[in-house]
């Protein structure tokens, strides 16, 4: 019996859609975002880079559900989402109000870190557009029922954004499961959203009205008995899965990856000393691998072993997302080694 029962694709316009914010990131490369003279302007959110990572690096049909607010920045947004594939039919754009004052887009400012610095992120995302989507934006019984979709994929960063953005993620994960689609959900906890709505504790209380329509969870802080004592709260999850880093430095990690799935858990291949360049979106970027995986047809191993590879691979590169091949990661996964090709 497989794990999951997945919709066949040409049932679907799509193999999978996400909801979330998607920001602008000011990189300033090697340098401090204090001292910047000029930055490198990309896109990213963790439920967009991976609808990104799943156009980009493994040739599936995305769409990103979000809103911008329409104006030259939000349109800059959209053009860099253009590059990377993602289908931006859904988006919603509102009014801009001149100056900002009541909606706005986001803006995400971000150091890489080096060496004993740690990476920094600096999120200036108050009121924006997306933190104000309501259930009611978008039609999801068209989405998922006449459209078609395989995967939703969703998390706790959006949930957490604003005032309506919880009860629009319930009332999109209730409509796909009504016409079958797969449902994740990566609780990504931010304590900068949380700061000062209640810490970890609150962030727990909202993700446990969502967890029971979700069929695969992402982002589990902890070990073995972590995963374990979601399985037994939420018994619906038919695959938990996490990563793992031990790390030296903010350019030095031990990585690895963990699934548990019906009582059992697989480890995928580990990555001691992975030198990285930009760590931010390596969960991410894993989440595409094994959703990739799963949607293919592989085994919860074989899934792992995609989603740590892209992962490994993604933070080679600057910027939120992957600039990895499917062939690049289909090599890694499998053990190949990472020299010079001619």
């Amino acid at each position: 019996m497989p794990l999951l029962t997945i919709k066949p694709a040409d049932r679907c316009r799509y193999d999978a859609v996400a909801l979330g914010e998607v920001m602008l990131r000011l990189d300033p490369g090697e340098g401090r975002i204090r001292t910047a003279r000029s930055f490198r302007v990309w896109e990213g959110g963790g439920e967009y880079n991976v609808a990104r990572g799943l156009r980009r690096c493994f040739g599936l049909r995305t769409a990103i559900l979000s809103s911008f607010v329409d104006n030259e920045v939000g349109r800059l947004a959209e053009d860099l989402i253009l590059q990377g594939g993602v289908d931006v039919s859904m988006l919603r754009w509102v009014s801009h109000d001149g100056i900002g004052r009541s909606v706005r887009n986001g803006l995400n400012f971000t150091e890489r870190g080096f060496g004993m610095r740690g990476a920094l992120g600096v999120s200036d995302r108050a009121h924006s557009a997306a933190s104000q989507i309501m259930p009611s934006d978008f039609d999801w019984d068209h989405l998922f029922g006449t459209f078609g979709a395989r995967w939703f994929h969703t998390g706790g960063i959006f949930a957490a954004l604003g005032a309506g953005t919880a009860d629009t993620v319930t009332t999109a994960v209730k409509a796909a499961r009504r016409h079958g689609t797969i449902v994740s959900y990566d609780l990504n906890y931010r304590p900068s959203l949380w700061q000062d709505r209640g810490g970890a504790d609150a962030a727990m209380k909202l993700n446990a009205t969502i967890l029971p329509l979700v069929d695969v969870l992402m982002g589990v802080d902890g070990d073995q008995e972590a995963m374990g004592r979601f399985a037994a709260d939420f018994p619906n999850l038919r695959l938990i899965a996490t990563t793992r880093r031990k790390v030296t430095s903010a350019t030095l990690n031990d990585w690895s990856a963990f699934c548990l799935t019906d009582g059992t858990l697989h480890e995928s291949n580990r990555y001691p000393s992975l030198e990285i360049l930009d760590r931010v979106g390596g969960g991410d970027a894993f989440a595409s691998g094994l959703i990739y995986g799963i949607l293919e047809g592989a085994d919860p191993r074989q899934a792992l072993n995609l989603g740590a590879a892209h992962g490994a691979l993604a933070m080679t590169t600057p910027g939120d997302n992957s600039m990895a091949t499917l062939s690049e990661v289909r090599k890694l996964a499998e053990g190949g080694s990472p020299g010079t090709e001619r």
